[in-house]
């Protein structure tokens, strides 16, 4: 009884596995058709043509009750249930599976569009619910022949395989600048290969040991139920596929990537065309959720019989029950339709930050959404889990760190290397614990049709894909073309204002004009708009005073003038005249130079009049009568030809314009005989000097 205790409880715990398939290897961008699994989503947009898996498994084993050191179960002396350290709990539970991918593509259709068909073969097997704490006492105790009890209370078991062919579609939902997002549907035929489940409420076992005889009671108690499908009835070397073993299951998943760097690889074309080369990645952060094994299967001639196990047997009787005597001790059972086998349903969030083109960091939580405390649901252990790896086009290297459900801390490695991936999510913790919980390894071959490096062929830096130009460097603003120099002018078309015309580099590739037609081009023509001489810089001459005569002829150009006269105003006969009337007036003290005051006015109307010429020179004349000496008149007409200049040129009148002379009594233009005559030649006159 012993061996057959300890047998059941090692085989128990040591299936117990995380649920999840290719620890590490999913976290890959190069992963390909294997992204389904995790998320549908994963297949559009990858760096793959497409790719072709030949054969994949991968299995998992381990338990929360048993602790082992890996490399100490190789050692002859290794004893098990001696040398295994325990972990018992009021509730311990097992979870296993086994997976296998067999022949399986995806490729893209489009740029949007992604298909992808495999086979897959699963086994799962969970066992929640052992009461640990019992079970640890009543292993110490089977070597004394004494009375124990076990209080297990309830246990759920279950233990499921199928085969399924998966059709995924993937389709990109937004590429908008620095947004991306895609979909994914996977719809899943599932073939039935056989389930077993068990449940049991308030089960215990109590043993009354009889020393003196060897042959004591045990009592049982509680209800089960087991049930199995058809092809599980009989012995299990003849298992077939039975008919009516199938159904359906779905996967959903969506995947978001933050493109912060989107302008740095995307092209676009002269019709603005937009193109991101297919062979990297273009994200810094990517987000993607998924919902998985939505779906049962259905054994139509599946049978569960239940049992009522209140009831109290010898020892030798309960050693010798077997599970298909089970009504010779517990009566008839009742018999019903077998559960239907509920998938391992989960949810799964993924966070992969692109720490560089080459390294990336991982986060990853698996989620079961079956319930452990239902009867035949398959479920996996949820996991949270931390994958930093190096990734190129040919080889990954991956070391995933997770937390698992049960078994607490692992830590595994992997690789991928072109066709082959290998690893495990708990090899490293393997070789460094003394109480590993779980195993797991993963290994297969595909054959990777990788995604093309797009081709420069002229090395401008503009991809063939959006060059215009693709055997001819040039810039991408002109989308990979050489500008055009239509005019040769050297001035290239995209700068040229007048690219079919040549013309000169300084006025933007066109010919400098002459507008006004003046000979003149406009860029040396400070009248652009009027025609003028060259002497000018093309402007025409002023006539400011418009008297006829060109400022640059005009010795007046303020003032208009005559043409004989230069320009200037010319001084009439009448003009002189009145001149001399005025200065004929002017008064001097007697026998002196002085002017009187009373002549202010006189002198003012005089500079007026000279104003008005201002290019005529005049002199001054002073006359005296013929009284008294000719010696003192000639001094005293010097002396006041010279005051009267001096008064002129005090008030403004040009000294270059005026000069002065006496004539004593010399010029008489009266008779000195009388006082009257004398009187008239005593005077000043005021004479245009002719040129």
């Amino acid at each position: 009884m012993k061996k057959l205790i300890l047998t059941g409880i090692l085989l128990m715990f040591m299936v117990y596995g995380k649920a999840q398939s290719y620890m590490g290897f999913l976290t890959d961008n190069y992963s390909g058709v294997h992204g389904v699994i995790s998320n549908p989503a994963n297949i559009v947009d990858s760096r793959f043509k497409t790719d072709i898996n030949l054969v994949g498994v991968s299995a998992f084993a381990g338990n929360d009750y048993y602790g082992v050191s890996f490399s100490d179960i190789f050692d002859d002396d290794y004893e098990f249930e001696d040398d295994a350290k325990r972990f018992p709990e009021d509730k311990n539970n097992l979870i296993g599976n086994v997976d296998v991918l067999g022949p399986a593509f995806m490729f893209n259709i489009n740029e949007k569009n992604s298909i992808a068909v495999y086979t897959r073969a699963r086994a799962f097997y969970n066992v929640n619910g052992v009461n640990g704490e019992t079970l640890e006492s009543l292993i110490d105790d089977l070597d004394d022949d004494i009375s124990f009890n076990i209080n297990q209370g309830d246990l759920y078991a279950s233990a499921n395989a199928w085969a399924e062919v998966g059709v995924s579609y993937a389709r990109v939902l937004m590429n908008k600048e620095e947004h991306f997002l895609k979909g994914g549907i996977t719809l899943k035929y599932l073939q039935g290969l056989g389930t077993a489940y068990a449940r049991g409420t308030g089960l215990g076992v109590a043993f009354d040991a009889d020393i003196t005889t060897g042959n004591g009671s045990v009592t049982t108690l509680g209800e089960a139920a087991y049930g199995y499908s058809e092809n599980l009835e009989e012995d299990l070397e003849d298992v077939e596929i039975v008919n009516g073993s199938s159904g359906v299951g779905v996967d959903l998943g969506f995947v978001y990537e933050w493109r912060r760097d989107y302008k740095e690889y995307t092209s676009t074309d002269s019709k603005g065309k937009a193109f991101t080369p297919k062979d990297i990645n273009k994200y810094k952060l990517k987000f993607g959720l998924s919902l998985t094994d939505l779906g049962s299967i259905s054994y139509d001639d599946g049978t569960e019989e239940r049992y009522n196990f209140n009831n109290t047997l010898t020892q030798n009787d309960f050693e010798d029950i077997d599970i298909d005597e089970l009504e010779r001790f517990y009566g008839t059972p009742i018999l019903v339709e077998a559960e239907k086998a509920v998938l391992p349903t989960a949810l799964h969030a993924n966070v992969d930050w692109n720490i560089n083109h080459k390294f990336y960091l991982n986060f990853n939580t698996d989620f079961s959404l079956t319930s452990k405390e239902k009867t035949n649901r398959s479920r996996i252990a949820n996991v949270v889990s931390l994958t930093p790896r190096f990734e190129s086009k040919w080889f990954s290297f991956y070391s995933p760190l997770s937390l698992v459900q049960h078994s607490g801390f692992q830590w595994g490695a992997g690789l991928r290397a072109g066709p082959l991936y290998v690893g495990s999510g708990s090899i490293l913790s393997l070789l460094v614990s003394d109480q590993s919980k779980a195993a797991d390894v993963y290994v297969g071959l595909k054959v990777p049709v990788y995604q093309s490096r797009p081709k420069d062929k002229d090395g401008d830096g503009v991809l063939d894909k959006v060059d215009e130009c693709p055997e001819k460097a040039g810039p991408e603003e002109n989308f990979g073309c050489p500008w055009p120099d239509t005019d040769g002018d050297t001035v290239l078309d995209k700068d040229d204002k007048c690219p079919e015309e040549a013309g000169e580099v300084d006025n933007n590739g066109c010919p400098w004009p002459d507008t006004d037609g003046d000979s003149l081009l406009d860029k040396d023509d400070n009248c652009p708009d009027v025609a003028g001489p060259v002497e000018n810089q093309g402007c025409p001459w002023p006539d400011r005073d418009s008297d006829g005569v060109l400022d640059k002829d005009d010795n007046c150009p303020d003032v208009a003038g005559t043409v004989a006269n230069n320009g200037c105003p010319e001084v009439t006969e009448e003009v002189q005249k009145t001149l001399n009337e005025y200065a004929k007036t002017i008064l001097f003290d007697s026998g002196k130079s002085s002017i009187k005051a009373e002549s202010d006015q006189v002198l003012k109307d005089i500079i007026s009049i000279l104003n008005e010429y201002p290019t005529a020179k005049f002199t001054v004349e002073g006359h005296t009568d013929s009284a008294g000496s000719a010696k003192l008149n000639q001094r005293l007409s010097d002396a006041r030809a010279n005051a009267v200049k001096n008064y002129l040129i005090e008030n403004g009148i040009d000294q270059f314009r005026l000069s002065a002379i006496g004539y004593g009594e010399d010029r008489p233009i009266a008779t000195n005989k009388t006082r009257a005559g004398r009187a008239q030649n005593r005077r000043v006159e005021i004479n245009l000097v002719k040129q």
